[in-house]
């Protein structure tokens, strides 16, 4: 007998992980469908001087350090003098830029779909500085149990104790006497992303290449971030973290963006093994949505049915019409029910 979308809901495992990486086109997807309130636009790379108002500065620089890209700018300033008046302007703009982004209030986001979607055994990793994941996970946690996050590239909303090698709150103290979360450093020149030279950037790598690693991470999705030519060592790492496809034959890997399939694979293909993969174009046809904090669970059903009828469990997927968090709240608070009540059912086990 095939299962329903109610023995989706009331399926709850233990283990399991899936790790979900974030790049700039997650956030561009987000105020697409939700516009930031203050109007401000989410740059790329290459229209990153006019969105942040950089051009003033460029116009000045002579023509050996201009570049289209800001990346590129950013280098050349770096390797002229790393301590010039423009270096440390650009630093200041950028930061202000990003700081003030917000979520819309009590609009349903894809920043919040996405973080009830995981559970504490998953990780979400962003190379985003804008302060969406963080603010996403801030409102949601009373909700229901939250995925841990780490901030690959820094963040606006981040700051980080040297004194207690903590991260936390910008701005914030860890102790009361002292422990202050000072602002993490966002730019690098390209042929200087030394992840390892950073105290907190090290340490947001760790997790990462950690749940990578682990046997138990049996999805990935890529949300948004396309390996750039600038990122070699990121992608290196994580490659190194996974491990060759052939070892990770049973893994399934998940690539959403708004590039051609052919193009976005090419980019993943050290990773993926065989046809284990899936591609698409929109948040709300991934594994996410399909499942929401039911991920692994419908992973290893469809992989490992332990009857005939598992491996066609139904799916219970959210869609995009909703679009308050009271709505998104509402629609999750069957599975974090089941979630409670599995976790009381463990307690019993155990003797606890």
């Amino acid at each position: 007998m095939a299962k329903t979308k109610q023995d989706r809901i009331k399926t709850v495992y233990g283990g399991g992980g899936h790790v979900v990486i974030l790049g700039a086109g997650a956030s561009i997807a987000s105020t697409f469908r939700n516009p930031e309130p203050n109007g401000k636009r989410l740059p790329s790379m290459d229209n990153f001087i006019d969105i942040v108002e950089l051009s003033d500065i460029v116009e000045i620089l002579p023509e050996r350090l201009r570049a289209k890209n800001f990346e590129q700018l950013y280098t050349n300033l770096h390797n002229e003098n790393p301590n010039s008046d423009e270096i440390i302007e650009i630093q200041n703009r950028v930061y202000n830029y990003f700081k003030d982004m917000k979520l819309p209030e009590n609009e349903a986001t894809i920043y919040d779909f996405l973080v009830l979607s995981l559970r504490p055994r998953d990780l979400i990793a962003t190379f985003n500085w804008d302060p969406f994941l963080y603010q996403a996970f801030c409102r949601n946690a009373p909700i229901a149990d939250m995925p841990y996050v780490c901030f690959l590239h820094g963040s606006v909303s981040i700051g980080y104790s040297k004194e207690d090698g903590r991260s936390g709150p910008v701005g914030m103290q860890m102790r009361r006497d002292g422990g202050l979360f000072e602002p993490t450093q966002l730019l690098y020149p390209v042929s200087q992303k030394n992840y390892t030279a950073d105290e907190f950037i090290n340490m947001e790598w760790s997790k990462v290449k950690k749940w990578l690693h682990e046997d138990s991470t049996k999805r990935v999705t890529i949300f948004g971030y396309g390996a750039p030519d600038t990122d070699v060592e990121a992608v290196s790492l994580m490659n190194t973290a996974w491990g060759t496809a052939d070892k990770r034959n049973m893994e399934q890997f998940e690539i959403i963006d708004i590039r051609s399939e052919e193009e976005g694979v090419k980019r993943w293909e050290s990773f993926i093994h065989s046809h284990h993969y899936d591609y698409t174009n929109n948040y709300f046809s991934s594994s996410l949505a399909s499942n929401p904090r039911r991920t692994f669970e419908s992973y290893f059903q469809h992989n490992m049915p332990e009857t005939p009828s598992d491996a066609f469990s139904a799916s219970n997927p959210i869609t995009a019409d909703i679009k308050t968090l009271q709505e998104l709240w509402e629609w999750h608070k069957p599975l974090v029910e089941a979630e409670n009540e599995w976790k009381e059912e463990q307690k019993k086990k155990n003797g606890k």
